[in-house]
């Protein structure tokens, strides 16, 4: 089956598809449920200006207006040329392209969850109209990814096979685009789900980092790789973000990458008693916080890392910070770990209440926030 008759295929018959990542797709880890410090429903955030819960983009991380006007103008006239336009002016360099690339595949693959057979038929019409076109065949590579990832059985051969086809289209998107990143970070999802040894991994990272060496995005993708449950061990794991943040400049979230793979292995160490307070946690989440202080304000990356330090935050109770999290992202919740729940939205409102009913319980009010 060819890539444009697996694109008609999977429309067809209206596979599943999902706004997050491929590797965001696992089943939500064991974390500890927090007990707040007063009933969270007493705390009030819209008494801190903060976005009510059915108002919260559950599409971003955070704000890209150029994308979500552009989503719009796609999703209003099935239209797929705005998107095109987008990722032609949207620079190889930085995480700002991935990032696009991921959310126009998310959202073909939402629409074709809510209409099947029908839904995402923009993808499908740019795939057959500019089949030269960088963009359209990232945007393809990504969006055959997470429906493997998302419908099909891993291990399956369905799985197998549209996995097989995304690793073709993402070597057509890379001819198409010299010196692009994002399709060789793609086929690190690939990688992992066909089993790459750790020879062929190593090719396909080594062509990541020679494009660009501190893309935060490609090193969170070939984190997964390197986990227990794929390809490595907890220890790969370790080694991998610890050698990366060690080498990371300043002004690089890249020194945030510990808490990630802290996050990866949550099920296991949850066990450990006093959790937050572990060494191990507490490094990682210091280095977390040295790198969003040091990043520069529009570091596309930025969001990801403090949304993922929120739930550490609550988790050590460490409110101040916390709520200095939530004054940062609040708006957006399309980032790990409220993106592992089926209601990404109430997952990250849990966290917020905790953060505002222990911020008000140690003396914190609105009018002691800085936003």
């Amino acid at each position: 089956m060819g890539g444009m008759e697996i694109l008609w295929f999977l429309f067809a018959v209206g596979l599943l598809g999902a706004v997050v990542a491929p590797w965001l797709l696992r089943r939500r880890g064991g974390g500890i449920r927090l007990t707040s410090p007063g009933a969270p429903d007493a705390a009030d955030p819209l008494a801190y200006g903060f976005v009510r819960q059915e108002l919260l983009d559950v599409r971003l991380p955070g704000p890209d207006q150029d994308l979500v006007d552009v989503l719009d103008v796609v999703q209003r006239t099935q239209d797929w040329r705005a998107a095109a336009q987008l990722l032609a002016g949207t620079p190889k360099e930085g995480e700002v392209r991935w990032q696009r690339v991921q959310a126009f595949a998310g959202a073909a693959s939402l629409e074709l969850q809510q209409q099947p057979g029908v839904g995402g038929a923009w993808l499908r019409a740019w795939r057959a109209e500019a089949p030269k076109d960088a963009g359209g065949a990232a945007v393809h590579a990504e969006f055959l990814v997470q429906q493997a990832w998302r419908s099909a059985a891993v291990g399956t051969d369905e799985f197998r096979i549209i996995l097989e086809e995304a690793r073709k289209v993402c070597g057509e998107a890379a001819l198409l685009a010299p010196g692009d990143p994002v399709p060789y970070i793609v086929e690190l999802a690939v990688a992992r789900g066909l089993g790459f040894s750790h020879e062929e991994f190593d090719q396909v990272w080594a062509k990541v980092i020679d494009r660009d060496p501190q893309h935060m995005g490609a090193h969170i993708a070939a984190l997964h790789y390197w986990c227990e449950k794929w390809h490595g061990s907890r220890a790969d794991a370790d080694r991998f973000a610890t050698a990366a943040a060690a080498r990371a400049p300043r002004g690089s979230l890249l020194a945030a990458l510990p808490l990630f793979a802290v996050w990866e292995h949550m099920d296991d160490l949850t066990l450990v008693q006093d959790f937050y307070g572990t060494q191990v946690v507490s490094t990682a989440m210091e280095g977390a916080l040295y790198a969003v202080n040091s990043a520069r304000p529009d570091d596309p990356m930025l969001a990801h890392v403090r949304h993922l330090l929120l739930h550490f935050l609550v988790g050590a109770r460490r409110w101040a910070e916390a709520m200095e999290q939530v004054v940062r992202v609040d708006g957006h919740v399309g980032a790990l770990p409220w993106t592992m729940s089926e209601d990404p939205a109430a997952e990250y409102a849990v966290y917020r209440a905790l953060a505002v009913a222990g911020y008000e319980a140690n003396g914190g009010s609105p009018a002691t926030l800085s936003h």
